[in-house]
């Protein structure tokens, strides 16, 4: 499934030969997004190599989670973004989750990461979740904004997750999903 999100980004699904250029902006994207707001060792440890080899497990598994790319003619893939079921138990086991989104930094503010979130947004309503959560680093502003530009909202969640030794803290933003095409 393909959808022209806006005339120059084609987003459509990611396959098993886009894991390279799915590596490069996940770690891109982390070193560039999370650089203050995590122990900077950890950032400079992270290896696109190792973190496409570990999505080329990802296909050969199999599994529930959507994986779609975001591409610009003449650059190949500039964003990546997925979603699947809700990974914690909290009570509402119809609950989706975007698990990510990135685009490469250089591509922050082309309108990527808006064609990325509008074909997940689309494809989790049509997959029947009723709302999307995700987990965004409390610190992490610019994010923050891009999900409530998104009508994602903060829904008093909270939790940290240990990095290097560091408690990093993250908030929990919530979606209600319309009907197919209403998203």
């Amino acid at each position: 499934m393909t959808m022209r999100t806006t005339p120059d980004v084609l987003v459509r699904d990611m396959t098993v030969d886009d894991c390279e250029a799915v590596a490069r902006v996940r770690v891109c994207g982390w070193q560039a997004a999370y650089a203050g707001l995590m122990p900077q060792s950890y950032l400079d440890s992270m290896d696109i190599a190792e973190d496409a080899e570990r999505r080329r497990g990802f296909f050969d598994e199999g599994s529930a989670v959507v994986n779609v790319v975001a591409e610009r003619a003449g650059l190949g893939v500039i964003g990546w973004g997925c979603y699947g079921p809700y990974r914690e138990d909290d009570g509402r086991p119809d609950r989706g989750e975007l698990y990510a989104i990135y685009v490469l930094p250089e591509m922050i503010g082309t309108g990527a990461g808006r064609a990325l979130m509008a074909e997940l947004l689309a494809r989790a309503a049509a997959d029947g979740f009723p709302d999307l959560a995700l987990w965004v680093l409390r610190e992490n502003a610019p994010a923050r904004r891009f999900y409530e530009r998104a009508g994602f909202l903060p829904d008093g969640a909270e939790e940290s997750f240990e990095v290097d030794g560091v408690l990093v803290p993250e908030l929990r933003y919530v979606r209600a999903l319309g009907l197919p095409g209403t998203a």
